[in-house]
């Protein structure tokens, strides 16, 4: 199916979807997922990357174990120190390195037509690299890393095969996994929808004398009654929430209290990440104020997502709303200590940050947050987070926005 295509097709199935309402019953409100990604869709990836390849002369890309390792074969394998690796040739079958004793293992999990490798116990795994380029008739060129492939492995391969040279892999994987697919956002779409529904929940749920710990598990049990796999639920009370990613120290829930909640799951591998505030009674003027600021810087950021314009543009419009009211400057406290917004899709945190400076121009089909966060050190914190997803007309929320500190979607 086309891209425009599936993007009409998939508004109108969320156009279906059942209203939000706060439920956490042990059923399923929330409807039939999207399907997982499949695996004609992985051998599209594939042969993206192998043109990316061609394009960057580059002979070969590896993939550690971890999300691109699931992106481009739908394989999930805990990174240890016996070194399981694919090899995506420039031209040629894509190939799994793997040690001897765990083949079977791996070939439950293999739906694609992958060249198994196998070594055992006391040789060299990173000589098969390329031994198997060799084969394909690539017998020298760049090899390329994928960002998160530990160094003992990229430092292997190269002592190993001499005749190669080892080069950043990002010009192959960066604009396969930064730019998302209809049915990608269609996935994301539905893990935003279940965060929301569990926000409301938690919310609903709240009583005084609560932790916070115990709010957060009203999230994870609404992420999990909905289909989805819970992520993660930050919930921070009282001047707790100026800290960005919380404190260890407890927070008990009392009238009055300022109430933070981040919060995302993923369905189908693809992720979420919602960040909710508001007052657990009745709001003060203070609050509502510095909750009206939050929400401005929000908006200016939503408004310099076009597309075109550098990422950089996003974070330099959303935070000079906050200075212009005479916070920071820059990360100063108070302020917004941190970057306007980050890449999403798999990962929660991925490639395509809303940062000062960063030059990537925006396309269709990135997907990130605009979070700006106003953090006052002793006192609270408000942040408001939605992801969008970029269209050929402009930025898409993910999410409902909310309206007030107690109007949330």
């Amino acid at each position: 199916m086309q891209r425009r295509s599936f993007l009409s097709f998939s508004a109108l199935g969320m156009l279906a979807l059942p209203n939000l309402s706060i439920s956490s019953t042990g059923q399923k409100p929330f409807g039939e997922l999207p399907p997982p990604i499949s695996d004609a869709e992985r051998q599209d990836r594939l042969a993206k990357a192998q043109r990316l390849l061609n394009e960057n002369e580059m002979a070969a890309l590896i993939i550690d174990a971890g999300t691109s390792m699931e992106y481009f074969t739908g394989i999930r394998w805990w990174p240890s120190e016996r070194s399981l690796l694919i090899v995506i040739p420039a031209k040629g079958k894509p190939a799994v390195i793997c040690p001897a004793f765990e083949e079977d293992r791996l070939r439950e999990q293999m739906t694609l037509d992958l060249e198994v490798l196998i070594w055992q116990e006391h040789e060299n795994p990173f000589k098969l690299v390329g031994s198997y380029l060799t084969d394909q008739g690539l017998r020298s060129g760049k090899i390329g890393m994928e960002e998160r492939v530990r160094f003992f492995i990229s430092d292997g391969i190269a002592k190993a095969n001499s005749t190669y040279e080892v080069v950043s892999g990002d010009p192959v994987t960066m604009p396969c996994r930064l730019i998302k697919s209809a049915h990608e956002i269609a996935l994301m779409q539905a893990a935003t929808d279940i965060t929301t529904k569990a926000i409301l929940a938690a919310v609903s749920g709240m009583k005084e004398g609560m932790t916070n710990y115990e709010i957060g598990r009203i999230v994870r049990n609404v992420h999990e009654e909905n289909g989805a796999e819970h992520d993660f639920a930050l919930v921070l009370v009282g001047a707790a929430s100026a800290l960005p990613h919380g404190t260890r120290k407890p927070q008990v829930l009392k009238k009055g209290d300022i109430v933070l909640m981040d919060c995302g799951c993923r369905v189908h591998g693809y992720s979420s990440d919602v960040t909710r505030t508001t007052v657990f009674g009745t709001p003060s003027a203070r609050e509502k104020e510095i909750w009206a600021l939050e929400k401005k810087s929000q908006q200016a950021g939503f408004a310099a997502a076009q597309l075109g314009r550098p990422a950089g543009d996003v974070d330099f419009a959303a935070r000079k709303v906050i200075t212009d009211a005479g916070f920071g400057p820059d990360y100063k406290v108070p302020g917004l200590p941190h970057r306007t917004g980050h890449g999403i899709g798999m990962d929660g945190h991925e490639w395509g940050n809303m940062v000062k400076d960063n030059p990537l121009k925006l396309q269709e089909g990135m997907c990130f947050s605009i979070e700006p966060t106003i953090a006052i050190p002793g006192e609270f914190g408000v942040r408001l987070e939605d992801c969008v997803y970029m269209t050929a007309e402009g930025p898409r929320w993910f999410s409902k926005t909310a309206s007030s500190l107690t109007e949330l979607f």
